[in-house]
């Protein structure tokens, strides 16, 4: 094999690696909201899970954790610490409730520790996009490629948080997974070409029900 195979090979197994499930972040413990819409009868079966999970990878994780994604990795390989602060200090202030809040503090902090064992250097806690932006951006990788692996741990996260909290089969865990497997490459080109002003996370259902599942009576996960 060349150099360039023995590369891209490495750098393609590091993205798997990162975007796994099973990585030690704690991202199977939180819903980001879906267990409230279920508990309020706004997701029942399958096709409501997968129209909510595409609506929320669009509306919400395209515009914002993409798009601050895309920006930050450029800043980390610039060695850009004013770009990343300003980046971090938009992430945690667009988080509409204290349990959104705490998923990306406490993911973040998780994926610091994760790196820090590997033989990473200490550095200050990060928001979970920032996070996982300074760990991508130190991987031979294009920046499409580390958008669509971050979109799809995040799609295999909240398959399963639906398949539990709804109740689901597997297989229409795999169907769901499979629709959102298709619409996260437009996903992350289109939070590829967001400027600063154009990002956003106003999704004003998402923030009730994120906030109404904070005192809600019976709950799987911690958002």
């Amino acid at each position: 094999m060349t150099d360039t195979a023995t590369r891209t090979d490495a750098a393609l197994l590091r993205l798997i690696w990162l975007a796994s499930p099973a990585l030690p972040v704690g991202g199977f413990s939180y819903s980001e909201g879906l267990e409230s819409a279920v508990d309020t009868g706004l997701v029942v079966d399958e096709a409501t899970a997968g129209d909510w999970l595409l609506d929320q990878l669009h509306l919400v994780l395209a515009p914002a954790d993409l798009a601050v994604i895309a920006q930050a990795v450029t800043a980390f390989r610039a060695g850009d610490a004013a770009r990343i602060d300003a980046l971090d200090a938009w992430v945690r202030r667009t988080r509409e409730t204290s349990e959104l809040r705490l998923q990306t503090e406490q993911m973040g902090r998780s994926l610091g520790d994760w790196a820090r064992s590997l033989g990473g250097t200490d550095t200050p806690v990060l928001t979970y996009p920032l996070a996982f932006a300074r760990v991508a951006a130190a991987i031979e990788a294009p920046l499409r490629e580390i958008l669509l692996a971050f979109a799809f741990g995040w799609c295999e996260n909240m398959v399963q948080a639906a398949v539990k909290a709804v109740p689901l089969g597997q297989g229409a865990g795999q169907r769901i997974l499979q629709r959102l497997a298709g619409a996260a490459p437009d996903a992350a080109v289109r939070a590829m070409a967001l400027a600063d002003d154009e990002r956003q996370a106003f999704a004003p259902m998402l923030a009730i029900l994120s906030a109404r599942h904070e005192t809600q009576y019976s709950r799987l996960f911690r958002s």
